[in-house]
């Protein structure tokens, strides 16, 4: 099939600012998106920019925006995105060059929620033990990639870059509801916060376009439960 791709072009050292640049590329239904994008970079126009790295939707690294959707171009086969395909950049990020955005701000924000095991007692000698039931509480956080694309669909970071974003509320829920951790009251007080977990409006754009299916609104939804109630409660 013949695929027209419409890339969002930008070079901030360059450009005054971005423009739309048009490819067309022969194209198996069953390729990905990314096998369109490698055959524009590689036989076309080396100076297209992107990240990419696994390419089987682990890493996370080739988030962007496709057709309006925040989508990893690894997991999006062509059959899907049509005949004619619109590629740009993340929203809410600062753009590096053409499809590549700074993610500092979004891992400073990770980090500050304190996403890993606080716990206070000597070491055991063995594993700290829990039940299915526990383990399944914070199981869907698990999963997440931290490729951005839940916290660039978000409106409320486009209207406020200082919010903590839906990615570092799910992995602060991951440790906050996980029995082994004693620092759930920490990651409560921070969420709690100006720019915590209630400026989120239940949109549920994150939800729509995490590539792990993890439900981000229904997680965050239980942090903020979590803050009202004084803590995630026993299971």
């Amino acid at each position: 099939m013949k695929v027209l791709l419409r890339i969002k072009r930008y070079d901030p050292e360059r450009e005054a600012k971005p423009y739309w640049d048009e490819f067309r590329v022969e194209s198996d239904p069953i390729d990905r998106l990314l096998d369109a994008l490698n055959t524009v970079k590689w036989t076309m126009d080396g100076t297209l920019t992107y990240r990419r790295s696994c390419a089987h939707g682990v890493c996370g690294s080739d988030a962007m925006r496709i057709n309006g959707r925040n989508r990893l171009a690894c997991k999006v086969l062509m059959r899907d995105v049509g005949n004619k395909v619109t590629i740009e950049p993340m929203l809410g990020y600062p753009v590096i060059r053409d499809l590549v955005v700074d993610m500092d701000n979004f891992f400073e924000k990770y980090k500050s929620v304190k996403p890993y095991l606080i716990n206070y007692d000597n070491e055991p000698g063995t594993e700290r033990l829990q039940s299915a039931t526990q383990r399944e509480r914070f199981d869907e956080g698990t999963k997440c990639i931290l490729c951005g694309a839940c916290t660039g669909s978000c409106p409320s970071i486009w209207g406020n870059p200082d919010w903590v974003g839906p990615a570092s509320i799910v992995n602060a829920h991951r440790f906050i509801f996980d029995s082994r951790d004693q620092g759930g009251s920490e990651r409560l007080q921070i969420l709690g916060r100006k720019d915590g977990v209630w400026r989120c409006r239940t949109i549920f754009n994150c939800a729509d376009a995490c590539p792990r299916g993890i439900p981000v609104t229904d997680l965050i939804e239980q942090v903020k439960r979590a803050i009202v109630y004084g803590g995630p409660g026993e299971e």
